[in-house]
């Protein structure tokens, strides 16, 4: 997320704007001589007070009465006087234990960096911890950000793949010596080290930003989170985290054989990157999202393998953009109901997999498979419901694969097929059920979809534009 900016009200600051004592004091008298004389205004109006009785003699109640005052101005000025020291002295006592709380978190900072650095894992982990807890007590946002950074950048230290076993033989049928054997265990226990370490802090990531910001002081929620080119091959749990500001970059991320999981968060501004992200044999869960603004990107992204589950989600608001990803695994979003907002496949490449969009409702919104290709995998619609929005297929080329309208309802918004081109595989829309929206196949190439002139009926809807060639009796 932004970096979050220094507070106005920062200690160091305030110390170096104090004024002189005399011009401190020299204020504090005028203020209060206001006020009081403004008091006294005030009380004259409504007491409706007219003149003074000039003839009246000066007695000795009277005279008393001033002494009394006399002393009560002076005791009140001493106190003024003592008022304003006090408050300066408050002040460069918090700026000085604001000092003193910055340099022992200094310190504690340089320690704890300087154990990431250790040979040792359990040293690293002990590292780790104290980075955390460095967050959680630091005086200041910037300084909480630099630990988040540092834990960040750990992340994206080269990470050596798993060696795996040893196999039987060498390559020249030899077997292997003991020295050899050896080695590759050191090579296996290794990993296994930087693997427990990089497992740890992808936990605690997941934990602090789970923490509610508005409650609990520890939330790492509203900080910059830079995981560019990261392998996650463990769990990673945002789930409920709240996505209000800011960037959370998961750019060229390499998710193998782990689990992130965003199930039920909620993304009200701000930006998620995960361009060119490469998903392989995992599950990133974004199940039960609400998404009501900022932007989740996903462009470029390449899904080889594993699921990506937007099921349930709600779309009122900001942008889902799969702008060319390769998609040749699972991306659900069954059951989700798109209110507003933009779901983006434009110039996708569906090579393989399934995306779901069963039983989706559509109220408004947008998705978009502009110039999307199908050349294989399938893509299902089955018994969603069209009430308003716009899904649009322009220049979408159908070679091969499914794409699957059965059965769905539509009673308003907008499907659009301009250019697009049906030269091979299946486009079904058996069952389809409208009664009011608009469909547009102008200039649509290749031969008709299964179902769809029956799904129609005769006469073709005024809301339906079909090329000439498609028209019921067309040669």
């Amino acid at each position: 997320m932004t970096a979050t900016p220094k507070r106005r009200s920062d200690p160091d600051d305030r110390e170096l704007r104090l004024w002189k004592v005399g011009r401190t004091l020299l204020l504090a008298f005028t203020a209060a001589v206001l006020v009081a004389g403004s008091i006294f205004t005030v009380l004259v109006v409504l007491l409706d007070f007219r003149a003074l009785d000039t003839g009246t003699k000066l007695d000795a109640k009277t005279l008393f009465d001033l002494v009394k005052l006399s002393f009560g101005v002076v005791a009140g000025a001493g106190a003024l006087v003592a008022l304003v020291v006090a408050y300066r002295r408050q002040r460069v006592d918090e700026a000085g234990a604001h000092r003193e709380s910055t340099r022992l978190h200094t310190e504690r900072f340089s320690a704890a960096v300087e154990m990431l650095g250790s040979d040792s894992p359990a040293v690293r982990l002990g590292g780790i911890h104290a980075l955390s807890g460095l967050a959680d007590d630091a005086p200041r946002p910037e300084l909480r950000q630099t630990c988040i950074d540092v834990l960040c950048a750990y992340l994206r230290l080269p990470y050596p793949p798993d060696p795996g076993t040893l196999p039987d033989l060498q390559p020249d049928n030899t077997p292997h010596t003991e020295e050899q054997r050896e080695a590759h265990q050191a090579k296996q226990d290794r990993f296994r080290e930087l693997r427990e370490v990089r497992h740890t802090i992808l936990r605690l990531i997941g934990d602090h930003y789970r923490l509610p910001a508005e409650d609990d002081r520890r939330s790492w929620q509203g900080y910059n989170l830079d995981l560019t080119g990261v392998t996650i091959d463990g769990p990673m749990d945002f789930t409920g985290a709240q996505f209000s500001g800011g960037t959370v970059n998961f750019t060229r991320v390499q998710v193998s054989g782990g689990t992130m999981n965003f199930t039920g968060v909620q993304v009200s501004g701000g930006t998620m990157n995960f361009n060119r992200a490469q998903v392989s044999g995992s599950t990133v869960n974004f199940a039960g999202a609400t998404f009501s603004g900022g932007a989740m990107d996903f462009t470029g992204a390449q899904f080889s393998g594993g699921i990506v589950d937007l099921a349930g989600a709600r779309f009122s608001g900001g942008t889902v953009a799969f702008t060319s990803a390769q998609i040749s695994s699972t991306v659900d979003f069954t059951g989700a109901r798109f209110s507003g907002g933009t779901v983006d496949f434009t110039a996708a490449r569906f090579s393989g997999g399934t995306v779901h969009f069963n039983a989706a409702g559509f109220s408004g919104g947008t998705v978009h498979f502009h110039n999307a290709r199908f050349s294989d995998g399938t893509v299902h619609f089955t018994a969603a419901r069209f009430s308003g929005g716009t899904v649009h297929f322009n220049n979408a080329q159908f070679s091969s694969g499914i794409v699957n309208f059965y059965g769905v309802r539509i009673s308003g918004g907008i499907m659009d097929f301009t250019d697009a081109q049906f030269s091979d595989g299946t486009v079904n829309f058996h069952n389809a059920r409208f009664s009011d929206g608009n469909m547009n196949f102008r200039n649509a190439l290749g031969s008709v979809p299964h179902g769809l002139l029956d799904s129609l009926g005769l006469p073709v809807p005024a809301t339906v534009t079909l090329p000439d060639h498609w028209q019921p009796g067309a040669p």
